[in-house]
């Protein structure tokens, strides 16, 4: 009987589990301020960071809601990201998943190799 009880658990198991987000190195490649039509006066600044992972360039936007301004110098940085269908997900510096919007994709050029 105890056989039966554990044989059913494991069948079970992988139905009950959600399989874990795929991250993925990604390198910031470029930031520029984004320039919106409308100016709210809140102060926020927004940012489209374009972000290369694998063979792909992304565009998201990114809004620097603490006012530290700090993306402006991430070129170059690397990070782990999730690509999901319409977002790219990553953890802050506190570990908290944070999503970004992606505003366009492009493949990535491919650098040539010097003999």
């Amino acid at each position: 009987m105890l056989r039966v009880l554990c044989v059913l658990c494991l069948m079970t198991l992988p139905a009950v589990c959600e399989p874990a987000a795929k991250y993925e190195v990604g390198t910031i490649t470029d930031v520029k301020l984004h320039q919106s039509g409308e100016d709210n006066g809140s102060g926020v600044a927004s940012y489209d960071v374009s972000v290369r992972v694998a063979d792909t360039i992304y565009v998201v936007r990114y809004t620097d809601r603490l006012g530290t301004k700090t993306v402006q110098y991430a070129a170059g940085r690397e990070l782990l990201l999730h690509v999901g269908k319409d977002t790219i997900t990553y953890n802050d510096i506190l570990g908290q998943s944070q999503e970004l919007p992606i505003i366009s994709q492009k493949p990535a050029p491919h650098a040539k190799q010097s003999k």
